[in-house]
């Protein structure tokens, strides 16, 4: 199970985009995550008339690395750590390290 998974909403902790907030789009890969709005690049784009795409500059999301991204504890207002918790039907659940509630529950 991931500490952060699409859907999750995350606040930057390092980089260019310190502090902005997103949702995650897409996880890449095991150390990777696209957030909409945040690490955008611009991407010079050819026309393709076969899918109706128009040429030029386009802005894109990266992707940006795990470490530099905290889940957002809508409770306490700030970027906090994540665990992981068994309940007692045997599920495997996430919760916020700075007060104890379960993730999406």
């Amino acid at each position: 199970m991931r500490k952060i998974k699409k859907g999750d909403s995350v606040v930057v902790i390092a980089g260019r985009d310190k502090g902005k907030r997103g949702d995650v789009t897409r996880v890449v890969d095991a150390d990777h995550v696209v957030v909409a709005g945040i690490n955008q690049v611009k991407k010079h784009q050819r026309p393709n008339p076969m899918k109706g795409e128009q040429g030029g500059i386009v802005s894109i999301d990266a992707p940006i690395h795990v470490s530099n991204v905290a889940l957002w504890n809508p409770v306490t207002k700030k970027a906090d750590r994540v665990g992981f918790r068994m309940m007692e039907d045997g599920r495997k659940v996430r919760f916020f390290k700075s007060n104890g509630e379960l993730l999406g529950a």
